[in-house]
């Protein structure tokens, strides 16, 4: 094992009996040149750095497939909850495999194993929020270009925070609303410069950014304060099949009717295997990714890569798709992007302290009672000592 410099860059043992060696030496010697750095550590970097790139490759790539099938103007298949279905169909008979018949994944065991009860009063709403999720933010595909789509999920800090505060996991700050705020404002800049403005398309988005929210919020309410922690993959093995069910409703309702008719028009409706199934494959792929960048680095490095992605498909639909984006889109968006970047930074700085005072409360239960209490004597004598050198306390007026 080696040691650590000050810049948290790990060093050889080696390196480090080397270091011991010179500071016994006189002054008069000359330091000797920093050791470069291990391959492990190399390596860890290159690695974190390839995560996030096949995060963001493959989220971008089910985003624009999403809006390729789904666009009256390319592929031509206006059916997202079809398609939503499909997916979801996809999902669960591979997350069904991998747990069950390949045993790569295990479960949650006891004492936080999924029990039936716990499936029908956790499990249930979150399946019942993620189809509404998945289905208004493909439907919104149809009526909205990509790059104004992306603009909108800006709001997700926006909502989460509201209904965190709203269902207290989260203490409400003034700051914090101040920053929700200049998000909506920046949201609602762009809005009013969007040349496809569609009203029906905004509400659906808007609806899915919600429902999200929603769901993230009751996954820290009704899972993970129970204990219940699932990747991606337990997480589509118990939802996926809970969402295919909430959505054949919708599905019967509003889709089957216009499957029919244009069937019985003689318009084939059958989806093309190798487009729907390479398309689910991807969004297989991307939940793996997911796990992968959030268990090998961190959520808040999933967040900030999720901007890079956000500008990476502004920049595709402007150049390739070739959707309007006007000066005050951006200008809106820069305003939404400032506020998304300093929330996030917050974030950091109070996961920081708190990692900080947890590792200093740990310290101080490691020491033994005589130590805690010379500690005690210690800063005692520290308040009660002078302040300056006439032995006067120093007072406020």
């Amino acid at each position: 094992m080696g040691g650590a410099d000050g810049n948290g860059t790990t060093k050889p043992a080696a390196a480090a009996a080397m270091e011991i060696a010179d500071s016994s030496s006189s002054s008069s010697s000359s330091p000797s040149p920093a050791p470069p750095p291990p391959t492990s550590v190399l390596r860890s970097v290159l690695l974190s750095y390839a995560y996030v790139a096949v995060w963001i490759s493959l989220s971008f790539t089910v985003i624009i497939y999403n809006k390729y099938i789904l666009d009256p103007k390319m592929y031509n298949w206006p059916f997202p909850i079809s398609l939503t279905m499909i997916h979801m169909a996809f999902c669960a008979a591979l997350a069904f495999s991998l747990v069950r018949i390949l045993r790569l994944v295990p479960l949650p065991s006891d004492p936080a194993a999924m029990t039936a009860s716990l499936y029908a009063s956790s499990v249930v709403p979150i399946g019942a929020l993620y189809a509404l999720s998945l289905w208004f933010s493909n439907s919104a595909y149809i009526y909205l270009s990509v790059s104004f789509i992306q603009m909108l999920k800006a709001l997700m800090p926006v909502a989460v925070y509201s209904l965190a505060v709203f269902f207290r996991t989260d203490a409400f700050r003034r700051a914090t609303m101040l920053n929700m705020a200049g998000i909506s404002f920046g949201v609602a800049v762009a809005a009013l410069g969007e040349a496809r403005f569609d009203v029906f398309g905004v509400v659906l988005q808007l609806a899915a950014v919600c429902a999200e929210a929603t769901r993230l919020v009751l996954i820290q309410i009704l899972l993970a304060s129970r204990g219940i922690k699932l990747n991606p993959i337990t997480s589509l093995y118990y939802v996926a099949p809970c969402c295919f069910v909430f959505l054949t409703v919708p599905w019967a309702l509003v889709e089957l009717p216009k499957l029919r008719a244009a069937s019985g028009a003689g318009v084939i409706v059958r989806p093309d295997l190798f487009v729907f199934g390479t398309n689910s494959l991807c969004a297989f792929a991307l939940n793996l990714a997911v796990f992968l960048l959030v268990g090998k680095t961190s959520a808040l490095t999933m967040n900030v890569a999720g901007v890079v992605k956000d500008w990476l498909l502004i920049a595709f639909s402007w150049t390739v798709i070739k959707d309007t984006v006007t000066p005050v889109n951006l200008a809106g968006y820069g305003i939404a992007f400032l506020g998304v970047a300093y929330y996030n930074h917050a974030k950091l700085m109070g996961l920081r302290a708190k990692e900080a005072e947890m590792k200093q409360q740990a310290a101080s239960m490691s020491l033994s009672p005589a130590d805690k209490e010379l500690e005690d004597e210690e800063a005692g004598k520290r308040l009660l000592a002078p302040d300056n050198k006439d032995g006067h306390d120093r007072r406020d007026n």
